[in-house]
């Protein structure tokens, strides 16, 4: 008690607490959570709604059996680089989803056929440049000149063509026969230095005019006769020195490839075809009768790939 004897006032303040002043912050964090899940909502429906039926099925299945489906691969199921239909790394673009691999495989086949475009050109280039080497041998030659109306050459779609064709006084065989005349034989003998000198293989057919044996088709006919004198062809290109190992195909077509169709007993149409494959067609050729393998054959899983899929 102080001097005076006059008592001291204590003033007790007290502070009244109010939890979350305002109501509180809390409702903040939970409307941002609000908002964050029905953003992720909205971009799930988008994601859903922009993939085709092929790839939730294949991303269903891939959750449902994902060994099965990393094993047989599948659209959708985990071997592209995006699942939303014409993203991709670009949200702008608008082909579609691509496999990684099916880029490379892209590339590669553009690639494929540009070399292939080039050594056509350059193929095509060399044949009408033997083209024009043959032309000059026959203005050259003394043994050819005089038969330059039989001898018609172009570039086919099979390579160059050479036809030594019958003129009315001066066929390359006697009637009905496959004996060449002597001439004839000059004809081949001189081609046959020029061809022997080429990289590609080539093709010989026989062709007659439409006259049928009396006999009819039913015994030696237009068809035997073609393919004996286009035999009998061969054989004087390789005793004029062709490698016979250059001949990759010897045919007698008859008269079903007349040079002539509207005059079909016109002497032309009786004529020896000499092509110089181009690689193309020689390939189709080589190939022909070769079994097929089906690549998209489903080969057998081993326990390596299995263990590759299941990590």
């Amino acid at each position: 008690m102080p001097d005076g004897g006059e008592k001291q006032v204590i003033h007790v303040k007290r502070i009244k607490k109010v939890a979350g002043g305002h109501h509180g912050g809390a409702w903040k964090i939970a409307y941002a959570d609000f908002v964050t899940a029905m953003m992720a909502f909205f971009l799930l429906m988008w994601l859903l709604g922009s993939t085709t039926k092929g790839d939730l099925k294949g991303i269903s299945d891939y959750f449902s059996t994902p060994l099965k489906v990393a094993l047989s691969g599948g659209s959708g199921s985990g071997d592209s680089s995006h699942v939303i239909q014409g993203g991709g790394r670009d949200l702008t673009r608008s082909n579609g989803q691509v496999k990684d691999g099916e880029r490379a495989s892209k590339k590669t086949l553009v690639d494929i056929k540009a070399s292939e475009a080039e050594r056509a050109r350059r193929e095509k280039e060399y044949l009408k440049g033997l083209q024009a080497k043959v032309d000059q041998l026959i203005t050259a030659s003394a043994k050819l000149a005089p038969y330059r109306n039989q001898l018609l050459i172009d570039i086919t779609a099979e390579g160059l063509r050479i036809q030594i064709v019958d003129e009315k006084n001066r066929p390359m065989f006697d009637s009905g026969s496959s004996q060449l005349k002597a001439y004839a034989k000059d004809i081949l003998h001189e081609l046959a230095t020029v061809l022997n000198g080429v990289d590609h293989r080539i093709a010989l057919s026989g062709h007659t005019d439409a006259a049928a044996y009396a006999f009819g088709d039913k015994s030696y006919s237009n068809w035997e006769l073609s393919a004996d004198r286009a035999n009998a062809t061969r054989r004087e290109l390789v005793a004029g020195g062709l490698a016979d190992n250059r001949i990759i195909r010897v045919v007698g077509l008859g008269s079903a490839v007349l040079a002539k169709p509207d005059a079909p007993l016109d002497p032309a149409n009786r004529r020896v075809s000499i092509v110089v494959l181009n690689k193309a067609t020689e390939d189709r050729i080589g190939n022909e009768g070769v079994e097929k393998v089906d690549a998209t054959a489903s080969a057998p899983v081993t326990q390596e790939q299995v263990a590759q899929a299941a990590r």
